[in-house]
């Protein structure tokens, strides 16, 4: 699918042996193709090497389940108003069984109707840390009660790198050239 931005294009006559090495990575790795902020990143390979593999490691590499993981992504996208974040985590939290009732009240900020705990969790620390930038010592203990200490540091780690995918794709218009209409309403 085609991506458009703000960017200047990168071809293989203007790039740089760098920006070339870290694009071999990036199309190697477990994504396989320079989709969404690598648009952007790779106009600085040092920070797109970095940011390929800290998010490789977000996406594909935490002790949370794969639902749990792209919730906390869409959160952030929704919080962000990121377009392209958005559509391209959408249908991957559908697949890996978030709900659609869920995945329409982030798009709309609306407060979700949970069915289960961890779900509610997650949400609860992500809309938290977004609001008030800290984790209260009770909903710090409920999460490491539920997740363990180890994953909730990856959680945490996790809305960082997607707050962090989110500012870059909404500086440098990153979308997915696409028919479907925008998630969400800009002005």
């Amino acid at each position: 699918m085609a991506i458009q931005s703000r960017l200047s294009s990168l071809t293989e006559a203007n790039m740089d042996e760098a920006q070339r090495a870290v694009l071999k990575d990036i199309l190697s790795g477990p994504r396989g193709n320079l989709d969404g902020p690598f648009l952007a990143w790779i106009h600085s390979p040092e920070l797109a090497n970095h940011a390929q593999r800290l998010g490789a490691f977000c996406r594909y590499g935490t002790r949370l389940e794969l639902r749990l993981t792209e919730l906390a992504i869409l959160f952030t996208a929704s919080w962000w108003q990121s377009q392209a974040e958005w559509q391209i985590h959408e249908p991957i939290a559908r697949s890996a069984g978030l709900s659609d009732q869920i995945i329409e009240a982030l798009r709309q900020k609306a407060f979700p109707q949970f069915t289960q705990v961890d779900e509610l969790l997650v949400y609860r620390v992500g809309k938290t840390l977004y609001e008030t930038h800290r984790i209260d010592d009770g909903l710090y203990a409920e999460a490491i009660q539920a997740f363990g200490e180890p994953a909730v540091v990856e959680l945490i780690g996790l809305f960082g790198y997607y707050a962090l995918v989110a500012m870059t794709l909404n500086v440098f218009s990153v979308r997915r050239d696409t028919d479907a209409p925008l998630p969400f309403v800009e002005s």
